[in-house]
């Protein structure tokens, strides 16, 4: 069919400028998410570029980009493809040298509520998405991750640094790597402070978007620590259904306030019959903060847990998994809007006085 209408580059770009970024609340043109244009007589072409490659409203945006194009003339086929730049938190590696664009604390307020099944799960998610992905195992003296992520040994050191051992796309570090399994670590404070630092900075980590920290339950020395040395993008608080978890992981939360560190949300976990329902929601609404969802209670996540095939692996669609891939992009799209909002913090305009 002759197409009598001369499509052109500012007309399409003209109409996606009316495209807002559900997160972020601006147009795809205005953030610069819109690359490599390329139109083609009546046939259009370009690439959104998101913040995260986990992002939970990519159907939304590809709807109102389509929507927005069908009123500019002589378009035919349009062809959207996808891509992602994490935001950098640039305080990270000025501050300990390494290239992690965002961290991630993953705390409760009490032992025994799957804080460190979330952190593997989540962290094996974003993987699968495409990001660039660290797990740091910060419960010093309780350490468990190796063995959630199926993994006994790290490799070799090289150039005078530790190399972290990976599976299923992630990195990861654990003094479980470095001393006996029957080995007990009674240490005071200045030896776990000592143990988290070297296992941030004396690692080749390399480039990552995301450096997921599984801390020790409480409020005490890892937390002071982690905030001292790793500026962090914001903390996520797991909790039981029960109000005495909530109780706890308010603490936490508290904790992390305190130390100046954003709350990216709560997470309530083995959600249903057996422990209840609501008290993580509860928690997040009365202090007003975001409630990511909840994972229902399933035997199969222990089981994962403890053979080294966490279920987002073994049983990728089960009602479990498919809750903590909805709460992993959450996750995504709350550490880019506050790394975002804290670069346009930084680039405020000082007024000069005289």
């Amino acid at each position: 069919m002759k197409n009598d209408h001369l499509v052109t580059e500012e007309a399409v770009m003209a109409a996606l400028s009316h495209v807002i970024e559900p997160e972020l609340h601006r147009d795809l043109v205005s953030l610069n998410m819109i690359r490599n244009l390329k139109v083609t007589g009546g046939d259009v072409e370009f690439t959104i570029m998101l913040t995260t490659p986990a992002c939970p409203l990519k159907s939304k945006m590809e709807k109102d980009a389509r929507a927005a194009l069908a009123s500019v003339p002589g378009i035919n086929e349009i062809k959207i493809n996808w891509d992602a730049d994490v935001p950098h938190d640039k305080r990270i590696s000025n501050q300990i040298g390494q290239q992690f664009r965002n961290t991630i604390a993953v705390s409760s307020g009490k032992g025994g509520v799957g804080k460190s099944t979330i952190a593997v799960n989540l962290a094996i998610i974003l993987a699968q998405f495409g990001a660039r992905v660290g797990l740091l195992d910060a419960d010093i003296l309780g350490p468990n991750v190796p063995m959630m992520m199926g993994v006994s040994t790290m490799p070799a050191p090289r150039n005078r640094k530790m190399v972290p051992a990976e599976n299923f796309g992630v990195k990861f570090i654990s003094t479980a790597f470095l001393v006996r399994p029957d080995q007990p670590l009674i240490w005071r404070g200045p030896m776990l402070h000592s143990a988290i630092q070297q296992l941030l900075t004396d690692v080749e980590w390399g480039e990552l978007d995301y450096l997921i920290v599984d801390l020790p339950p409480g409020t005490g020395d890892a937390q002071l620590t982690l905030a001292q040395v790793l500026p962090l993008s914001g903390a996520l608080i797991i909790t039981q259904p029960m109000q005495v978890a909530a109780a706890d992981a308010l603490r936490g939360m508290k904790t992390f306030e305190k130390l100046d560190v954003p709350i990216i949300g709560v997470i309530e976990n083995m959600s249903g019959d057996f422990f209840g329902t609501g008290a993580g929601e509860k928690l997040a609404c009365e202090y007003q903060v975001h409630y990511l969802g909840s994972v229902p209670l399933d035997a199969n996540v222990r089981i994962g847990g403890d053979t080294g095939e966490p279920i987002v692996v073994a049983y990728p669609d089960s009602p479990a998994a498919e809750a903590l891939r909805s709460i992993a992009k959450e996750v995504a799209a709350r550490v880019s809007l506050l790394t975002l909002q804290q670069q346009a913090a930084n680039l405020i305009p000082i007024q000069m006085i005289g």
